[in-house]
């Protein structure tokens, strides 16, 4: 899958979500994208809404977050209010961070998201694992023609299903990413080997979207599959914002970042074929000196180290076979030498 000129066959494509990090603050949220591009995030990633995009201004219960979320009590709109990223700073954004060289691209929330971000012509659109179910969003977005990356978070198999067929329908590439929509997120909670699964039920790119605390999570994700990491990323823990407790300091980003890159170069690819060290296994050696036409015995020739001789399991066939050469102690033994 190619997102702007990242392609995951090639690498894991790490991205670094701003969401409500910048803390109301336009030079904080560049400082972020600075950061994020200093430890190796290969994008960043806002989110693009505004309250009314989102919900209603209403005060009814059902408007007040409920289940044991850190944002419990408060009113979706007020908090949306507090946590999204101002419409006129995207411009700004968008353009700091190509100069970075850094791919950028955001999680819109309504059609009329799609159609502000069109403007900046962004390497991919993401869906939001609470938005999955708005397919109308869903084929909005996919009709754009580029990239879609999809959270499953809330998903049923069936929704997966469904934005899979939808995307596909729009004929642009498509990723799903494993999330677990806690925030923080249970490590018990986490499956990741639904990661493979992914891949193999519905035939597209996998990644995760990673909630949890620390940076284990996503190494895991990576040894199981997964080509594209998201995790949210903050200058500093003291900033005032809604996604800090499960978000990584650039220091904690950077160290995630270098085990995900070492940890591709530990995977490889299947090979079975040594690289090293065959020279130091055993092979058939001459430990006796041996007259041209005498036979081969096992008290003239043995298993020993180092490997430039011939293989032990030829040894049988050898015993009782004639030296075509006189043949000093400490020989490798080869096939040439034998009658």
């Amino acid at each position: 899958m190619k997102i702007g000129k990242i392609d995951t066959n090639k690498q894991v494509f790490i991205i670094a979500e701003l969401s409500a990090n910048h803390s109301g603050n336009l030079q904080i949220a560049k400082d972020t994208i600075y950061a994020a591009k200093e430890a190796g995030a290969d994008a960043i990633k806002l989110q693009t809404y505004t309250p009314d995009w989102m919900t209603i201004d209403c005060k009814k219960d059902d408007f007040i977050i409920k289940g044991g979320t850190l944002w419990d009590g408060e009113n979706y709109y007020e908090l949306y209010k507090w946590a999204m990223t101002p419409l006129e700073w995207h411009k700004e954004l968008f353009e700091y961070a190509r100069s970075l060289e850094m791919e950028v691209f955001s999680s819109p929330f309504s059609k009329e998201a799609v159609d502000f971000l069109e403007v900046f012509n962004p390497s991919a659109y993401k869906i939001a694992s609470f938005e999955i179910t708005d397919y109308e969003l869903v084929d909005y977005a996919a009709s754009k023609g580029k990239p879609i990356i999809i959270s499953t978070g809330i998903a049923t198999i069936q929704d997966i299903q469904d934005v899979v067929e939808i995307c596909k329908k729009r004929n642009v590439d498509i990723a799903l990413l494993k999330c677990t929509s806690a925030y923080p997120a249970p490590i018990d909670e986490i499956n990741l080997k639904t990661i493979p699964n992914l891949k193999e039920t519905f035939g597209v790119e996998v990644g995760f979207s990673d909630h949890t605390l620390g940076i284990t999570a996503p190494i895991a994700a990576v040894t199981l599959g997964a080509r594209i990491v998201e995790k949210h990323f903050i200058l500093d823990n003291s900033l005032d914002s809604p996604d800090k407790e499960f978000s990584l300091t650039p220091k904690e980003f950077k160290e995630m970042v270098k085990t995900i890159r070492d940890t591709e170069k530990m995977l490889g690819e299947v090979n079975y074929k040594p690289k090293k060290g065959r020279q130091f296994s055993r092979s058939l050696y001459v430990v006796k000196d041996i007259k041209k036409g005498e036979k081969f015995t096992r008290e003239n020739v043995r298993s020993i180290r180092p490997g430039y001789g011939l293989h032990p399991k030829y040894l049988p066939e050898i015993l009782g076979k004639k030296a075509c050469y006189d043949l000093e102690r400490g020989t490798a033994l080869k096939w040439e030498h034998i009658s």
